[in-house]
Parts: structure tokens; C-alpha cells; sequence
């Protein structure tokens, strides 16, 4: 009867993953089998939570798979930006037809003009490069969480070079951020929607990268596949700025930035010297961006940090720098009251430069002054080292809030040369550049006026009445309290426990991997392929072995 039990309850869990895009659950099959991870947990209530692979992108981006309209897409995450835009079959410059596009002559019934389409999208980016359109709504669903009439862009021209098939930019960041909100009365960015609306378990989103491997990006919970030890993630309130010129009449949140206490170069700690020290506080402030491929810094800080590379030297006028590839130091970087974060060799060193290949490119990169009070520009090389909780805040209750749990030890051993050797060779690493061979003077800049209003002020850690999660929500991470083990949890990775026709046990790990699904395609259209599971086989495969009584139970 058991038995029986675990067969039917599987087949139900596996008929409703068949549903999402998703490869497999965490389940611990060594109890049963549990709820499938990236299924909608309490889809009776009005919350839900759900898991997504994430991948690395040969941009050094990375994106993840959702839906518009039912038609599947590779967005790139974007922490940075707060807007979701995607190429449309009106865009055609190169750099838009050569990955999938919305297509506009398929009549989606979930797609919703505004304005008639007139309504203007434009975005641009720190690199230059721009994207423009109109805005118009459509439901769009990730990780199994499903976001109807969300406004984005629809992208008709761009420049902005796209790789791998990615067919535009997921932003994550906070509505004061966002070029739809300013144009559109009721628009808010894809993850403010769910956390204004109350859609998930709880309003944050975790994000687990890696370099060779999937990761993960969770809605409403945290991946327990990663995070083994709640008592070790660090929690750091998000920096408020006052409102830019006459926008509001309130502080608010603008982006996922933190204040950033310290950095250290094998044990040598500095103290930042921020750009403004008055509105900051006489903090630094650290933006973390999943959708910067790098690490960028101030010169006054950046200069001091290279200083404890012996023989290190800037190579040229973009604040690139350079250093023995036999160097062997950590970075780090500190957050609250010492909370140090280590970065080792292979995470900071970008590769050896061609023709001199006795001297590595390095992150971090310095930076001119920015209006807008950021000082610290951290990307996917240090995202890559912690498991990145963003919280987005409650009116009334709680101020947004990023907690980092760190992957790498701290107190480890820095990583031996013949091993950083091994690992640039693996990965081509070589740059292909020849560095000038004289020095290159620190250039110096003239600091431009701050960007936001300071007459009205932004005190740090406060909370606001509007533009955050619904108050409906209770805290959990608040300041006074942090109780983190109350957080929805669901799982990158499941365990299987079978036993061989000998009797042995065998334990096998498997981890959620991207779909395999086609992209830029209406159901039902010419052309399109069932939308389809890596790892059905194996479903099929567990219901069999289930049906024979082969799991351990």
C-alpha cells in the first residue's frame, strides 16, 4: 500500500511538473517524494514561490528562461536596471535578428496595447548602448510564477549586442528606477508587481551563480541546496537616496546598493574614501549587479588596493590594471560590522594578457566619479562567491534588505599558483592585448555635482509608507530580528536513493538544468516543438522503479 501511495502521489507531482519549464524538483526521496521545486507551493493562498536554472552566458551575462505570452524567451538578469524589455520582429538591425523575437503579427491573447502602441520605451545603459520602443502589457510567467498584464518593453530598434539567444534584459531593480513606471501610470517593474501585489510567500528573490554549472534564481524562497546554515548569511540594509530633482517630494530606494565598510588584499584592510561623503554618510556604497560582468571601483580606492600587489601597474585609460599572473593574495570585500567576504585568485584575475604573458588583467577596474553617489560597482565575479538574498521591503514594517552567504571560506588557504595555472588554461583565458611598456599616471577627475535632491533628506535603514511589498506581509528579516529559517525554502538539487540489482545502495544527486524548449515560438505555431523536459525520461524511469519497490524507503 506504501508503495502504491508513492506511486500515485509521484505520477500526480510529475503530471503537474509536466506543466512548467522546469527540469525537476528538489525532492528527498530518502522521506518520499516532496513538493516539486519550481511548482507553485500554496497556489490556494495568495502566495507562491518558485526555482529557475540560471546560466552563464558567453557575454559573462546571465539569463535565465520565461514566458511571454506563452512564447519562451532567455531573458538576462539585471539587478542594475529595473525594467524587462525583449526584441520584437519590428526590430530589424542586425543585433535584434539574430536571436528569437515577440512576435507582433502573432495575436497573443494575453497582449495589451497601451495607448494604442504610442507610448515611448527607451533604456540606456553605462556602456553606451541603448534600446528603444513602445510599452504595451503581457502576462509573463518565471519560475513557475505567473505575473499577469505586466508592463514591458517592446523593443523595434536596439544596439545593444545580445548572445546565445537572448532576447533582452530581465531588470530586478526598484520602480524609481524604471523608464515604464515614469511613462505609465500602474506600471511597476516584474518583481516590484509581485511584491506590491502580494503574489509570493515572501517578497524576496535569491540568486546562486556559477561559473561551469547551473545556478539558480528563486522567487519568494532560498535555495536550501545552497544556503546550508541560515545563521551565516549576512543581512545589509539597501541604501535610500533622496528623490532626483523634483520627482517626488519623498526619500525612497532607488538601487540594490549597500554600504561597503571595508576592503583588504590578503589581510591588509582599507577604509573606502567615498566620492560624496556628506549625503552618504561618510559611507561607500556598493551597487551589486548581476548584469556587470566585472568589478569596478573608485581611483582613490582602486589605487590603494593594487598597491598590495608588488609589480602591479594600470595599463590603460579605461583604469584597467595589471598584475603578476604568479601573484598570490586574496580579495576582500567588507560589509556591516566586519563581515568580510573573500574573493581568491581564479575569482578576481581575468586572464594573461597575449603579448605579455607574464602580467594578468584584473578586476576590479577603476572608475571615474558617478553623480549618483556609487562608488562601488559589484558584479558576477563577486556575486559568484555568495548566495545573494534580495529582499524588497514592506511599507510600514521593514526596509528592503540584501542578505550574502558566503561560499567561499574566509580563512582558507589562498589558492596555489599551478592551480590558477590550470584553471586559465581550461578556460582560454588569455587576453588577446599587448599592455604599453611605460607607466601609465593615475589620471585625475573633477567630482560632478550629486545627482539627487538633498533637501530632502535619506536617512539609512528607514522605512517607507509606499512603493515597497504590500503590508499585508509580516516581517521576517527586519532589523531588530532577523529569523531567516521562517523564509520559503525549495531546492536546486534532489537526491535519489536506488538499489542495485545486488542489493547495494546507490545515491545519486541531480541538479535542475535549463529547458529544453523552443524559443521566440507561439504554441501552435508552424515551426514549434512540443515544449519539452530534460529529465522526463529519468520521471519516467522513478515512476517504473517506484512501481517495483526499488527506492529505499
Amino acid at each position: 500500500m506504501l508503495v502504491l501511495f508513492l506511486v500515485l502521489n509521484f505520477a500526480l507531482q510529475f503530471e503537474n511538473a509536466l506543466a512548467v519549464t522546469l527540469n525537476f524538483p528538489s525532492t528527498s526521496l530518502q522521506g518520499g517524494p516532496s513538493l516539486l521545486a519550481g511548482q507553485v507551493a500554496n497556489s490556494t493562498t495568495s502566495g507562491a514561490f518558485g526555482i529557475s536554472p540560471v546560466s552563464l552566458a558567453h557575454d559573462g551575462t546571465y539569463y535565465v528562461v520565461l514566458q511571454a505570452g506563452q512564447i519562451s524567451f532567455r531573458a538576462a538578469l539585471d539587478t542594475g536596471s529595473a525594467d524587462f524589455w525583449l526584441t520584437s520582429t519590428e526590430c530589424t538591425t542586425s543585433t535584434c535578428t539574430s536571436v528569437p523575437r515577440y512576435p507582433l503579427t502573432y495575436a497573443s491573447p494575453t497582449f495589451v496595447t497601451i495607448n494604442d502602441n504610442e507610448t515611448s520605451f527607451n533604456v540606456s545603459y553605462a556602456d553606451g548602448t541603448g534600446a528603444s520602443g513602445f510599452i504595451a502589457r503581457e502576462t509573463v510567467e518565471i519560475a513557475n510564477v505567473s505575473v499577469p498584464n505586466q508592463a514591458f518593453g517592446v523593443v523595434t530598434k536596439s544596439n545593444i549586442t545580445l548572445v546565445d539567444e537572448v532576447s533582452g534584459i530581465l531588470g530586478l531593480g526598484f520602480s524609481r528606477q524604471s523608464e515604464i513606471s515614469a511613462e505609465v501610470a500602474d506600471a511597476t517593474p516584474v518583481f516590484s508587481t509581485l511584491a506590491e501585489q502580494g503574489l509570493l510567500d515572501y517578497p524576496i528573490f535569491g540568486l546562486s551563480l556559477t561559473r561551469n554549472a547551473t545556478g539558480t534564481f528563486t522567487l519568494g524562497a532560498i535555495d536550501v541546496s545552497v544556503v546550508q546554515n541560515f545563521s551565516q548569511i549576512v543581512w545589509n540594509e539597501v541604501v535610500p537616496f533622496s528623490p532626483v530633482g523634483t520627482q517626488t517630494n519623498t526619500s525612497g530606494y532607488f538601487f540594490w546598493a549597500i554600504q561597503m565598510s571595508g576592503f583588504g588584499v590578503n589581510g591588509t584592510e582599507y577604509t573606502p574614501q567615498p566620492t560624496y561623503p556628506v549625503p552618504s554618510g561618510n559611507s561607500s556604497i556598493a551597487l551589486l549587479d548581476v548584469g556587470t560582468p566585472g568589478l569596478y571601483g573608485p581611483y582613490q580606492d582602486v589605487t590603494r588596493l593594487y598597491g598590495s600587489f608588488p609589480s602591479s601597474r594600470l595599463v590603460d585609460t579605461s583604469g584597467q590594471w595589471a598584475i603578476p599572473c604568479d601573484s598570490s593574495a586574496t580579495i576582500s570585500f567588507s560589509f556591516g560590522n566586519g563581515n568580510s567576504f573573500v574573493l581568491e585568485p581564479t575569482d578576481y584575475i581575468i586572464g594573461p594578457a597575449e603579448g605579455n604573458p607574464d602580467l594578468c588583467l584584473s578586476w576590479p577596474k577603476a572608475s571615474p566619479p558617478s553623480a549618483d553617489g556609487i562608488d562601488w560597482l559589484l558584479g558576477a565575479p563577486f556575486l559568484r562567491t555568495v548566495y545573494s538574498i534580495w529582499s524588497y521591503g514592506i511599507d510600514y514594517k521593514e526596509p528592503p534588505m540584501i542578505g550574502l552567504y558566503p561560499r567561499n571560506n574566509a580563512s582558507a588557504s589562498v589558492e596555489p599558483l599551478a592551480a590558477v595555472e590550470s584553471f586559465f588554461s581550461s578556460e582560454s583565458a588569455t587576453i588577446a592585448t599587448t599592455l604599453p611598456n611605460f607607466l601609465l599616471s593615475t589620471p585625475t577627475y573633477t567630482t560632478p555635482p550629486y545627482a539627487f535632491n538633498t533637501s530632502v533628506p535619506a536617512e539609512y535603514g528607514q522605512i517607507v509608507q509606499s512603493e515597497l511589498a504590500t503590508s499585508t506581509y509580516s516581517p521576517i528579516i527586519g532589523t531588530l530580528a532577523v529569523n531567516a529559517t521562517a523564509l520559503p525554502q525549495v531546492s536546486g538539487a534532489y537526491t535519489l536513493l536506488v538499489t542495485d540489482s545486488s542489493g547495494a545502495i546507490e545515491t545519486s544527486t541531480y541538479h535542475i538544468s535549463q529547458p529544453s524548449v523552443p524559443l521566440g515560438v507561439p504554441p501552435g505555431w508552424s515551426g514549434a516543438a512540443p515544449r519539452s523536459l530534460s529529465g522526463v525520461g529519468l520521471a519516467i524511469l522513478t515512476l517504473i522503479s517506484l512501481a517495483a519497490g526499488t527506492w529505499m524507503l
